[in-house]
């Protein structure tokens, strides 16, 4: 058997394991009427979401999916990475590697290195995997060095471990960094027989820092079913088709309350439940949840055997918590039948009448951006990208700086080429009002965009959802003889970006005039790194 063959039956092997689907809600225990309800709301109030999928009694009840976001689309989990990491955690305590007590600074002896306070040494696996280590890393810390845990350890401490809470994607890393250690591999690797493989979830993507270790706390990308079937195997006390995958004691301890955060004000009245290990404690009706930035969540619910799965874009992932919420546990009652209503496509740019005079001068020439304020962009860590600010913000290899751009028109389609540093892709507009899919490489990672174009008069508009992430960015080229603008727009918009990033510093920043003060520059700040381009067309 050739390697081709090999790596297709394996992929079928995957793909074929699969949950199994009810023909109707109702098969499964859902009421489809508040199931409908549940939808129209999130239709009615605009949430940002990129899927839905609905499990009860192992069954998959209800999914559905916002084109041209799809089923087989990895999706950018952020915080969800956390519960992956805890689950590592688990595992390799079970299996001797690991213990709860262990002293972090003797399996990361270096933190020594650069921190002498004596709290250091009272440092534990369980701190770190309960988020009450102690250690308050700055959110402004260059992610594209290649010194984290020397990031880490040079951090203030807000208090000794174990004496509070404080939510720090950096310790979910330092885990990674233990993980590495004591089982000789990636975390990646270290899951694929254990965890993945079983599940049927492909080899997932999981940025990492510039030696390779993941970062933990954020930064893999799953499927929708993927997470899925990780929440029913939770659900199931870890067992997978009969296979005992995550230990049952894990599968407790982990999705119990460990950690009081009632003090803490994060994520409002959801984020007041208290902390597992690398969970989140539900509100009434109560259950746990696997949760990320941009309302990625896995809502379990035990006493009724049932899951709530979301992918989306919404920064306001407290609503979108709330508004499910609100139709619960009437959604696992009986009730009358009715019709669901589906997430609404994005729509891409509609046909528009072309500007061939401006094609058929652009087609033969190189756009070049004068590079004048790309030091600036670089300086706050946010050179200009065609991926859209919060796709890129917490990556080592940062993308950024576009510039040589061609422009090439055919009958119904853009061909848009650019560089972003040594990096050069070329994608597909559809120009007769339908998405074109395309693959792109930036900053060391895959990203699928449905891509689109239209002009406005002078002006040409190139749309590019990326199906991968959370966001869209709409680039808007203006034509003045041979002077060009470029000017950027990302979906959501930059403003609730702001808005999201105020929150974040309030909460997360422990010195309160510190955080307010960050909170006051974030607008000017953000808005500096979305500056308008200036340049010309070439020849």
């Amino acid at each position: 058997m050739n390697t081709n063959t090999a790596m297709e039956d394996h992929m079928t092997q995957l793909t074929n394991i699969s949950l199994p689907r009810a023909e109707t809600p109702e098969a499964a225990g859902i009421s489809s009427g508040v199931l409908a309800a549940l939808m129209r709301e999130i239709i009615d109030e605009d949430l940002e979401l990129h899927s839905v999928m609905v499990l009860r009694r192992g069954l998959v009840a209800y999914e559905n999916f916002r084109s041209p976001y799809g089923p087989d689309d990895p999706h950018a989990m952020f915080s969800v990475s956390k519960s992956i990491t805890s689950i590592a955690v688990g595992l390799a305590v079970e299996e001797g590697l690991l213990r709860l007590e262990d002293k972090v600074a003797d399996i990361v002896p270096e933190l020594r290195k650069y921190d002498k306070d004596p709290r250091l040494e009272q440092l534990q696996v369980v701190h770190l995997v309960s988020l009450c280590a102690g250690k308050n890393v700055s959110g402004t810390v260059d992610k594209t060095k290649k010194q984290w845990v020397r990031d880490y350890a040079e951090a203030a401490w807000d208090y000794a471990p174990g004496e509070g809470w404080h939510y720090c994607n950096e310790n979910m890393y330092m885990l990674c960094v233990i993980l590495h250690r004591v089982c000789g591999q990636s975390v990646v690797d270290y899951l694929m027989p254990r965890l993945f493989e079983p599940l049927g979830i492909e080899r997932p993507y999981w940025e990492h820092d510039g030696l390779g270790v993941e970062a933990g706390g954020w930064g893999i990308y799953l499927k929708t079913e993927d997470l899925a079937k990780i929440a029913q195997c939770y659900l199931d006390d870890g067992v997978f088709r009969g296979r005992q995958l995550i230990p049952a004691e894990w599968v407790q301890a982990s999705s119990s309350l460990q950690r009081d955060n009632s003090h803490h004000t994060v994520d409002g009245i959801q984020g007041q439940y208290g902390y597992g290990y690398g969970f989140w404690i539900n509100t009434p009706p109560g259950g746990y949840r696997i949760d990320g930035m941009f309302s990625q969540y896995a809502l379990n619910f035990p006493e009724y055997d049932a899951c709530v799965i979301t992918t989306g874009g919404d920064i306001d992932h407290q609503k979108v918590y709330q508004t499910i919420i609100r139709h619960l546990p009437a959604l696992f009652e009986e009730g009358e039948s009715a019709e669901i209503p589906g997430l609404p496509a994005y729509p891409p740019l509609p046909a528009a009448p072309r500007n061939t005079a401006l094609e058929s001068r652009l087609n033969s020439r190189c756009v070049r951006f004068l590079q004048t304020l790309q030091p600036i962009a670089k300086a706050v860590g946010f050179p200009l990208s065609v991926m859209p600010l919060m796709v890129l913000f917490m990556s080592y290899d940062q993308a950024g700086g576009i510039d040589r751009v061609h422009l090439r028109f055919e009958e119904d389609i853009l061909k848009f080429s650019w560089s972003e540093g040594s990096q050069r892709n070329t994608v597909l507009c559809g120009m007769d009002g339908q998405n074109r899919k395309c693959k792109v490489t930036l900053g060391g990672e895959d990203f699928v965009l449905a891509c689109s174009a239209a002009w406005e008069g002078d002006q040409l508009k190139i749309w590019l959802r990326n199906i991968s992430s959370v966001a869209a960015r709409e680039l808007t080229f203006e034509f003045r003889g041979r002077a060009v603008r470029l000017v950027p727009r990302c979906d959501p918009g930059l403003d609730s970006m702001v808005d999201a990033f105020v929150g974040i510093a309030k909460t997360f920043v422990a010195n309160k005039t510190l955080g307010n003060l960050i909170a006051g520059l974030a607008g000017p700040l953000l808005h500096v790194v979305e500056f308008t381009h200036i340049g010309y067309v070439k020849g």
